[in-house]
């Protein structure tokens, strides 16, 4: 797998690079964003790992740039910005997933293996999934709620997958993470409340009529009742 690490603290770029080069992958560096941009065009790359505040584009910039161009490549934020405004503001921008420097190496290993999982429906005959008005098109990946269409990304829609093919079937946090980021302990992050949130502006803001619910203390749930 070959991975683009964007980070201008050279410090922490060289440890890594060292750590993943260690692991196997094969790593290229851009101190800054404008660099970070240019290799992107000119090469290709499975992964990218991104800080958020560099000099020349942010990495909020990059994703956006980069979502409109290429929706395969898959994207790790890692930064210093925790809060969840932050955070929501990445996985907004197009990052597969957030993590908050300082952070744990076996974590992040742990992270670009789930993220380079991608969950495959050829084995369900369905071709689609319905929850209400909402209908999520297996075969183009695109959910639809009354004849709009909703830009998901690829974990936004591996999530919404997972709740409509549960539901009325309350979700734990911990099930969650197993089942969608394919790790099999609970992170300590809040990233599954912040998908959620994601997910609700993007299929419920706009309606009287909400699908997805919370039962507190238990998990989420998607379903087409009052």
């Amino acid at each position: 797998m070959k991975i683009l690490v964007v980070e201008d603290e050279v410090k922490v770029a060289n440890h890594l690079k060292q750590g993943l080069e260690e692991n196997e992958y094969e790593v290229d560096i851009a101190y800054d964003g404008s660099m970070g941009l240019k290799l992107l065009h000119q090469y290709s790359y499975d992964l990218l790992i991104v800080d958020a505040i560099l000099p020349g584009k942010s990495g909020f910039e990059i994703c956006r740039e980069i979502r409109n161009k290429d929706n395969d490549i898959k994207i790790i934020m890692l930064t210093a910005l925790g809060t969840t405004d932050d955070k929501i503001e990445g996985l907004e921008s197009g990052a597969d997933d957030y993590m908050v420097k300082p952070f744990d190496f076996r974590e992040l290993l742990a992270r670009i293996k789930a993220v380079s999982k991608r969950r495959s429906s050829v084995d369900n005959p369905t071709s689609s999934i319905k929850v209400g008005e909402l209908e999520l098109n297996l075969t183009k990946k695109v959910a639809i709620r009354n004849g709009r269409q909703i830009d998901l990304t690829a974990k936004e829609y591996m999530l919404l997958e997972f709740l409509m093919r549960n539901k009325g079937r309350v979700l734990s946090r911990l099930e969650i993470i197993e089942k969608v980021w394919e790790l099999d302990f609970d992170t300590g992050t809040n990233v599954v409340d912040v998908y959620v949130n994601i997910l609700r502006k993007k299929i419920d803001k706009d309606f009287d009529h909400k699908l997805i619910h919370t039962r507190v203390g238990m998990g989420y749930f998607i379903d087409d009742r009052e």
